[in-house]
């Protein structure tokens, strides 16, 4: 699958109540007390699109198949993290393999759930995986750098470029910026190297879930420690989702009857729902479907990715014979009412290997595979 979004935050903020909520196990240890996770839980969570059901439905497909994500549940971080305090290195380890990050923020008083700060302060919590995560890169850089200096100095044009990015990087960190600060100011070069090279954990894409009380239901708009956390999300453009961890854990076990509780708190769809959405554009993915009477499947894709490459997602004798995609939108298809009525009224196109496919699209390959 291949797309792993972490779950990431201080010790008794809700991660693990989170994730088994999400994943709807109870995979994850979840006590009151620091590092009850300590090996990271990982969890594939069907994307919900009610677009998949609708094809199914009115194609008359035997099964729908959903399209996946990953979410990996990760010890708690504390303060030191980066020189070895807690887990360390082991939990940093652990956030250098995801894709994205989802950063748990406790915005709920409980005195008989310690908080390992003293107090609740979601935005000064924020700041402290920030600064561990900027600490750690700033070592990687600073190694990195070390050894390129001495390639560099003897000509080599490769280690030059390198020792030119190493050097922009440093001093963002210096500064104590995470990288991701800067996804639209760097050079495309610098950032693909920072996160696709060095695998640094602050070029990694971020979002904020708030982690509110059942009284703070629907909105949390009286939560001073909320719309604090707003504001910095707002300001740094991380978007952030609301969530009562104990609540969609207890709706996770309750099934078509958690429908009643959802209406009795003001809610129209589990924050959960919203989580995972959020996660899939943050990892900057798109979904298209294959249709046919045995199956309607909803792919996962890498926005941008041309239709070749998504043949070959499907199966590699695709990509190898591939000749034509008849693609449909799926807001066409909505119109038209099905595959046939869009074939009749002429919306179904065909596109060459170098379209890029949309978010939605409706595809059949066309492809011949010589023996």
């Amino acid at each position: 699958m291949g797309f792993k979004l972490g779950i990431v935050g201080l010790p008794n903020v809700g991660k693990s109540t989170l994730f088994n909520a999400l994943t709807e196990s109870s995979k994850a240890q979840s006590a009151n007390y620091p590092f009850c996770t300590v090996e990271p839980n990982v969890g594939v969570v069907e994307v919900p699109d009610d677009r998949l059901y609708t094809i199914a439905q009115r194609e008359g497909s035997e099964k729908a198949t959903p399209a996946f994500i990953e979410f990996v549940d990760i010890a708690g971080l504390v303060k030191g993290a980066s020189k070895g305090e807690g887990l360390g290195n082991q939990f940093l380890s652990h956030i250098r393999e995801v894709d994205a990050i989802a950063l748990v923020l406790r915005c709920f008083e409980n005195p008989q759930i310690v908080h390992v700060e003293g107090n609740i302060d979601p935005v000064r919590d924020a700041q402290i995986v920030d600064l561990e995560l900027i600490a750690k890169d700033f070592e990687t850089v600073s190694k990195r750098l070390e050894k390129v200096e001495k390639i560099a100095k003897s000509g080599d044009k490769e280690a030059k470029k390198e020792f030119e990015y190493l050097k922009i990087l440093k001093e963002l960190l210096e500064n104590l910026e995470p990288i991701r600060k800067y996804t639209e100011s760097l050079p495309p070069e610098t950032l693909h190297y920072a996160s696709d090279k060095l695998f640094l954990l602050t070029a990694k894409p971020i979002m904020f879930i708030a982690n509110i009380d059942e009284k703070d239901l629907p909105d949390g708009k009286n939560n001073p420690h909320l719309q604090k956390l707003l504001e910095k999300a707002h300001k740094e453009k991380i978007p952030l989702i609301t969530v009562c961890a104990k609540l969609e854990a207890e709706l996770s076990s309750l099934g078509e009857e958690g429908k009643e509780l959802l209406q009795a708190y003001g809610l129209k769809e589990r924050g959960l729902h919203r989580v995972i959405r959020e996660g899939y554009r943050l990892l900057n993915l798109i979904t298209f479907f294959t249709t046919n009477q045995k199956e309607t499947k909803a792919w996962t894709l890498v926005k941008g990715t041309k239709a070749l490459k998504a043949a070959g997602k499907i199966h590699s004798d695709m990509e190898k014979g591939f000749i034509k995609a008849e693609v449909l939108n799926y807001e066409d298809y909505l119109k038209a009412g099905s595959m046939q009525k869009a074939k009749e009224k002429g919306l179904v196109r065909l596109e060459g290997k170098e379209y890029e496919v949309k978010d939605g699209d409706i595809i059949y390959f066309r492809f011949n595979v010589r023996k």
